[in-house]
């Protein structure tokens, strides 16, 4: 798909392919709930006739590329056209009628979790790379019914009772939206291991058990998935208690300015791991793309990285910027 073709899909139909419904139209605009938070008044408008949209929230709008960029959160147009041409076979015309429809009619209706059992879900995890076992632990599955149509897929609980949804032709969110966080049980840990989406937060828990197969030693630091790098925000309270903090993010810009964000709140104590997986634009990429012929290196505090803490917070003391 070239950029000229994604531009010509009209967002309407692309927004509802994804589980997104208008909430009321005004004028020739069309006003939804933000894809990109949970809230009760529409703030996320559609101009079908210029197919633009603008997020008052976000301060941000634009044409198809500029939302999967967002939704993404990539500034990769190669991989943006790829991610809308995977969703494009789900895109069909549709058209509103607001008389029969609520504002605070859900997306998602008669939500079912259970354990997660479906063989083409756990296809959809093995092409992913996927440890089957720790993704039964981790996830559910989640049927509901969307505009009509019955639905399954991979769901990833957070903090507030809403799922990440995934399965092959789709990704969305169940409200509410939120980050997942994982803390193990007994002693507090110094430690926090963060993840953009739980794709990679498995890939993680998958490549850890290739490297120990037989002690995977899984409980040694707590875990934040964002569930979006536009969650950032709702995880720097958490992330105060700890003294190192590991960023498992994307090799993209997205990723790159969220590393920032963390150093310049919390200074020394972050550490960019995405090095580890650097000539792969994630971490799910570089366990499906790179043969384990060694295992994988995780970050370990070592003497040597002590005295660059200490280095560097003596820099920083006299007015040095990370």
């Amino acid at each position: 798909m070239d950029i000229h073709t994604a531009k010509n899909i009209q967002l309407a139909d692309y927004l509802q392919s994804l589980g997104y419904h208008p909430v009321k139209k005004q004028g020739n605009s069309l006003w939804y709930n933000s894809p990109f938070r949970e809230e009760k008044e529409p703030s996320f408008k559609v101009n079908p006739d210029r197919n633009l949209w603008y997020d008052f929230g976000l301060g941000k709008g634009g044409n198809i590329i500029a939302l999967a960029q967002e939704l993404y959160a990539s500034d990769s147009v190669p991989y943006l056209l790829d991610k809308i041409a995977q969703q494009v076979l789900h895109v069909r015309p549709v058209s509103f009628s607001f008389q029969q429809q609520s504002s605070t009619q859900p997306s998602f209706q008669q939500l079912e979790v259970m354990p997660l059992s479906s063989p083409a879900l756990y296809s959809y995890l093995q092409e992913r790379g996927i440890n089957m076992e720790l993704a039964k632990r981790e996830c559910k599955e989640v049927r509901f019914v969307n505009n009509g149509k019955q639905f399954f897929a991979v769901g990833f609980p957070n903090a507030s009772g809403g799922y990440e949804v995934r399965n092959k032709y789709f990704k969305g969110c169940i409200a509410p939206k939120d980050i997942t966080y994982i803390r193990q049980t007994g002693e507090p840990r110094e430690t926090c291991y963060m993840f953009e989406g739980f794709i990679d937060y498995l890939s993680f828990l998958t490549l850890r058990q290739k490297s120990c197969p037989t002690n995977p030693d899984l409980d040694k630091q707590d875990y934040i998935i964002l569930n979006s790098v536009s969650n950032l925000s709702k995880a720097l309270y958490p992330l105060g208690n700890y003294e190192h903090i590991h960023c498992f993010f994307d090799n993209d810009a997205a990723g790159m300015k969220a590393v920032q964000e963390l150093h310049r709140e919390y200074g020394y104590r972050v550490r960019d791991s995405s090095r580890i997986y650097s000539n792969y634009k994630d971490l799910n990429d570089y366990l499906t793309s790179k043969k384990m012929l060694q295992p994988l290196e995780l970050p370990k505090p070592t003497k040597q990285t002590e005295r660059q803490v200490q280095q560097l917070a003596k820099k920083k003391s006299k007015g040095f910027r990370m």
